[in-house]
């Protein structure tokens, strides 16, 4: 009970939660987002378009340039789509937060992410993969928007620094990665399926951020989740409240 009469009936922490296990997921989760800034810059991703010799012998391109044959605007227009995506979005996902639970617009994100990198290994010219590439910026902004608040809200407080440095790490760790799946996998299978074993990766962080109870980000619970004592002449009302009030 706070000092000003205020009852703050915030829920308890879910079951699957500490703060390290935590940490370790969305370590995971932003790995991948930024493997993926990796992958589609990478030679075996990226590729080649096709070349010719003095002698008119010809090889062919390789890759996404040489499936679609890209020209040099094209291919960074390519690399570069999942930032409209991320701009737009970010700042609408941060508002959200005030009125939806940031853990579950997570999952939306996360999702929303999943399905639109496996379709970037669907994609059929330049601007189908433009599109999807533009959606996985909409997807990872509900992740980079949210993420750093729970891990800073929720790390011990001596170790807040190092908490956030390690989940920052995972940002030039993922891209270093990215080029070296994108190359392994582009060389030796084809560069759509570095796409579709990604989303295969992130999709079970999508599904948890469905179907596991949620956590809530500290400052962001319901309105409803306090009200002053005077409100609530007797005890039974007060269990009728605990009972209505959209944060249990």
């Amino acid at each position: 009970m706070a000092g000003d009469g205020i009852v703050d009936s915030s829920p308890a922490a879910p079951s699957w939660f500490t703060p390290k296990r935590l940490l370790i997921i969305f370590c995971a989760v932003n790995m991948l987002n930024y493997l993926d800034r990796g992958v589609i810059a990478s030679n075996g991703v990226n590729g080649s378009l096709e070349t010719c010799d003095d002698k008119g012998i010809c090889s062919s391109g390789t890759g996404i340039q040489g499936d679609f044959k890209l020209n040099n605007f094209e291919d960074g227009v390519l690399s570069s789509a999942f930032m409209v995506g991320l701009l737009v979005a970010s700042p609408i996902f941060a508002s959200l937060a005030k009125s939806v639970n940031p853990f579950r617009l997570i999952g939306v994100g996360l999702s929303v992410w999943t399905f639109s990198t496996a379709g970037c290994g669907f994609s059929f010219n330049f601007w189908s993969i433009a599109v999807c590439r533009m959606l996985v910026g909409v997807g990872e902004a509900s992740f980079i928007s949210l993420a750093a608040p729970f891990i800073d809200d929720n790390a011990p407080a001596t170790e807040k620094t190092a908490w956030l440095a390690m989940f920052y790490m995972c940002i030039p760790t993922g891209v270093a990665l990215g080029y070296v799946y994108g190359g392994v996998v582009g060389t030796y299978l084809n560069w759509r399926y570095a796409f579709w074993i990604e989303a295969l990766l992130m999709l079970p962080f999508a599904v948890f951020g469905f179907l596991v109870k949620p956590l809530q980000l500290k400052g962001f619970a319901p309105a409803e989740c306090k009200v002053p004592l005077a409100e609530r002449a007797s005890a039974t009302e007060g269990i009728v409240f605990f009972h209505t009030v959209p944060c249990f």
